[in-house]
């Protein structure tokens, strides 16, 4: 098979022996057989009912690990182009000895095509005047309290009511509420319910005649006309704070104090995010020109441990979002087969880039030293809030430090003219 290797490892003499005896002695405290007590049978005994085979499996389990390093040490040349975990299967297995054949898939040619000049440019981030103003209303917006007013209720008020609804002269379920919090204008109720409000004051009562929608949620009031009576409690509005020095003291952001420079914060932060947001829309588009000049031929472990990587990861985000998988499976009616076979060809995607910028890298002879690594590391575990011996231990070490180190230098290649 192309770009694997097979290493047979043997076990025999002594080891294998004492492995033998070991199984033997496991396995005949644990027969049973007619006429004997348990952990009492003859070898030759347990060996006429059951066969050597179980036997020589308990055995090879006992010597596995041996065998794996053995293994390792006669691939310690190529252990660098390993991508996947061994396969392992049992080539042979008598009295004697036993053979384990490990296949380790290795790394596959990449044949490089042109990536650098790749004509790819990245857009240059502005902030609008119209984005900055929108972005100073939601501001506002957040900032915002609810006062007490006098006077009557208009369109965008906040009513504090008592409501009871009656269909046909009965009270029915869901339509009672104590102090309900209602902003008019909002839609939330049934359609003319809150226009009738307006107008009403503090200590005002009522009678609203609505009618439900035809698609309404429940069945018994559907259609039907409806009378609320209302009485209201207090009225508020909405109060938005003017860009004055009070509301600079309560934004707390150091430096801004004035509108012109909270104008140029926005306008900062606005540039800020979109620029990232080009940088990442850059790089996939570099990285698709380049990925399809190259030709390689990824083998399906590779893909396939990818898949499950991204699977794992998915995982953990629907956790972070307050659901499982298998929760997930029962609300849309999938399975997990189904989101592999979903995320495969974005499996195969990221493993075709990353071996195109490992060739890269080993191309362009790029290096990174352990300064470098350190430097980044501590940089990074500042940015998460930890210590860097911390950080390093869940990000996997200092290697893995290098290699991402590594593969943004072959990404700055790309951008080269």
């Amino acid at each position: 098979m192309k770009n694997t290797k097979e290493i047979t490892i043997e076990i025999k003499g002594k080891k294998w022996e004492e492995a033998l005896d070991k199984a033997y002695t496991k396995k005949l405290k644990e027969a049973k057989v007619d006429g004997f007590r348990k952990g009492k049978v003859p070898k030759d005994m347990y060996i006429k009912k059951y066969g050597k085979m179980d036997i020589y499996i308990e055995a090879g389990d006992l010597v596995l690990s041996e065998a794996y390093t053995k293994m390792l040490d006669k691939a310690k040349d190529i252990l660098e182009d390993v991508v996947a975990q061994p396969d392992m299967e049992l080539a042979d297995v008598n009295d004697d000895k036993i053979k384990f054949k490990f296949t380790l898939t290795l790394k596959p040619e990449v044949k490089l095509g042109k990536y650098k000049g790749l004509g790819v440019k990245k857009e240059v981030a502005k902030a609008t005047k119209e984005e900055i103003k929108e972005t100073i209303e939601q501001t506002r917006q957040r900032f915002a309290e609810d006062v007490l007013k006098e006077g009557p209720i208009e369109n965008g008020n906040i009513a504090i009511i008592d409501f009871e609804g009656f269909v046909d002269g009965k009270a029915f379920d869901g339509g009672k509420s104590e102090n309900y919090e209602l902003e008019i204008g909002s839609g939330s109720f049934i359609p003319g319910f809150e226009e009738q409000l307006i107008g009403l004051k503090e200590g005002d009562e009522k009678e609203i005649n609505v009618k439900f929608p035809e698609d309404y949620h429940s069945e018994d009031v559907k259609g039907k006309d409806a009378v609320f009576k209302i009485k209201v409690h207090e009225v508020k509005e909405v109060h938005i704070p003017e860009l004055d020095k009070d509301f600079f003291e309560d934004l707390g952001i150091e430096g801004v104090d004035t509108k012109e420079a909270l104008e140029a914060y926005i306008s900062e932060n606005i540039i800020s995010r979109k620029d990232a947001e080009f940088e990442n829309k850059y790089i996939d588009e570099l990285l698709n020109k380049a990925a399809e000049n190259t030709k390689v031929e990824i083998p399906g472990v590779m893909i396939e441990e990818e898949t499950s990587r991204m699977v794992s990861q998915y995982s953990e985000y629907m956790k972070s979002q307050g659901l499982d998988l298998q929760t997930l499976f029962k609300i849309t009616g999938g399975d997990e087969e189904r989101l592999r076979e979903e995320m495969r060809p974005g499996a195969e995607k990221r493993v075709k880039e990353r071996l195109m910028l490992e060739e890269i890298a080993k191309q362009e002879k790029i290096e990174v030293s352990d300064k470098e690594a350190e430097e980044r590391a501590k940089e990074l575990a500042e940015n998460y809030g930890m210590e860097k011996d911390e950080f390093l231990k869940t990000f996997g070490g200092l290697d893995m430090v290098k290699y991402d180190l590594k593969m943004r230098k072959a990404i700055d290649v790309l951008k080269e003219d």
